[in-house]
């Protein structure tokens, strides 16, 4: 036997034995919110399980079935535009000063920021590059404070 077949045959072998081992991993689909709620305590079970086990597969298959699930069922809004602009200004570590590119003078961003004035296209634009936003969440209606 040669060096190379030596090293090779020990994991052929431990690769035929562990694919001889069949998990029970049998679940049903997630068809109402009754079952929806089922598969989310049997997840908060499963949460410790480890990867390559029976209950770790268990684990995957119902996350998997809970994503599509929510995916068709729960829709998440987007976010409101001020908000978001907040967030990735936040997250970058800008301020308002930072934005002035975008949307124009000081004052301009303030009116912006405290909705007293709604974005403009051009305004939605240069945020959108500014900060990575796409530009369908800033284009979002959001409530904008008139003077009184």
């Amino acid at each position: 036997m040669s060096a190379s077949s030596a090293r090779t045959a020990p994991t052929t072998r431990s690769t035929r034995r562990r694919s001889s081992v069949a998990h029970d991993v049998t679940v049903r689909p997630i068809r109402s919110a009754a079952d929806h709620r089922a598969a989310l305590a049997e997840i908060e079970t499963l949460m410790g399980a480890g990867p390559g086990t029976s209950e770790g597969d268990r684990l995957d298959v119902l996350a998997t079935l809970v994503e599509a699930w929510e995916a068709r069922h729960v829709p998440i809004e987007a976010p409101d535009p001020i908000a978001a602009i907040l967030f990735m200004m936040d997250q970058k570590g800008l301020d308002r000063r930072d934005l002035e590119p975008a949307i124009g003078s000081r004052g301009r961003v303030a009116e912006i920021l405290n909705r007293r004035r709604a974005l403009t296209l051009p305004m939605i634009r240069a945020l959108s590059q500014l900060l990575h936003l796409p530009a369908d969440v800033l284009v979002q209606a959001y409530p904008v404070k008139r003077a009184a």
